[in-house]
């Protein structure tokens, strides 16, 4: 079979020039919509390996068609790789992989600027100006929170769980987590305390989700998490949109339930829950968790080196089983 890989959207020319710096035959897909499936399957005709991205959905109706085309590796540009049919790409000898570590620290920070976004009402202020409406300085202009000293809760203490809560260092605050599974580098630097869910949805101020997504974190957070928040807490979601049910998270913002939300990832992307368009104490951003320059490339480079490892017919550097 040609040294051939498929790329199913645009990604950074830093991964293409890597594969065809070794001698890799690419073919790029250079729009930034998926393809459908009958498009995909074609092109991945005569390829050892796919480059896929999120919104490619790889069910065992393609995976059967990519097992027949000759294909051994779907390499997913992202760290999750929920649109992809994992178990059943492995009953086919199929590697999946993805781009861990690259991209911890960059989604980490994402989620501090939506905090910090939403403790301090920046988008409010900012439309305020916009609007021309600033006539100077008011005691009680767009109050927002403090944000040392206070409580931050992080559902998923993985590696951008963790990322996350180690810069809360400089700001001084009472760290809980909730996880399968104790973290002692949290416990040591920062004296986290592992907690059950409903603990810390109840002491947080701030709660940050960081867990991947599956059957068991789908609407982890709706409308009786909602119930036992505080009425000043603020939640950032920059993990998977559907572990937040939307409508309840609605009608918590719209009924001051909690105070605020950031959100970078959405239930049904690029869909959004109507309602929230009409919320002013909300902060959302499409999707842009690791959407840096540097990051970015990286990624589009590991995904490659995942790629042409299984052409060469070795094991690739990050696969997900």
């Amino acid at each position: 079979m040609r040294k051939k890989i498929f790329i199913s959207q645009k990604i950074p020319e830093a991964g293409i020039n890597y594969l065809k710096e070794n001698k890799i035959e690419v073919d790029v897909n250079y729009s930034t919509k998926p393809l459908k499936k009958e498009e995909l399957i074609l092109r991945s005709k005569d390829c050892k390996a796919i480059i896929t991205l999120l919104s490619d959905i790889i069910d065992k109706e393609v995976i059967d068609a990519l097992a027949k085309n000759g294909v051994k590796g779907i390499c997913n540009y992202a760290v999750g790789y929920n649109n992809i049919d994992v178990n059943y790409a492995k009953e086919k000898n199929i590697y999946v992989t993805n781009t861990p570590d690259v991209l911890t620290n960059t989604t980490a920070e994402l989620a501090w600027a939506l905090l910090f976004a939403a403790a301090r009402r920046i988008v409010e202020a900012h439309k305020f100006i916009e609007a021309r409406k600033f006539t100077g300085w008011e005691c009680d202009l767009f109050l927002g929170y403090d944000v040392s000293y206070k409580n931050l809760g992080v559902i998923g203490a993985g590696r951008i769980g963790t990322a996350f809560a180690l810069m809360s260092k400089g700001f001084n605050m009472n760290v809980y987590y909730y996880d399968k599974f104790h973290n002692s580098e949290l416990e040591t630097k920062l004296n986290a305390k592992k907690v059950d869910l409903n603990e810390l949805l109840k002491i947080s101020d701030f709660i940050s989700i960081h867990l991947s997504y599956s059957s068991e974190t789908k609407y982890l957070i709706s409308e009786k998490e909602f119930e036992l928040m505080k009425s000043n807490a603020i939640i950032i979601n920059t993990a998977r949109g559907a572990i937040i049910k939307e409508k309840a998270l609605s009608e918590a913002l719209k009924n001051k339930k909690i105070a605020y939300a950031g959100l970078d990832v959405f239930e049904n992307e690029p869909e959004i829950y109507e309602e929230l368009y009409n919320l002013d104490n909300i902060v959302m951003a499409p999707h842009i968790g690791s959407g840096t320059k540097e990051t970015r490339d990286k990624m589009a480079i590991t995904a490659a080196q995942n790629a042409l490892k299984i052409v060469n017919n070795e094991a690739p550097l990050n696969p997900v089983y």
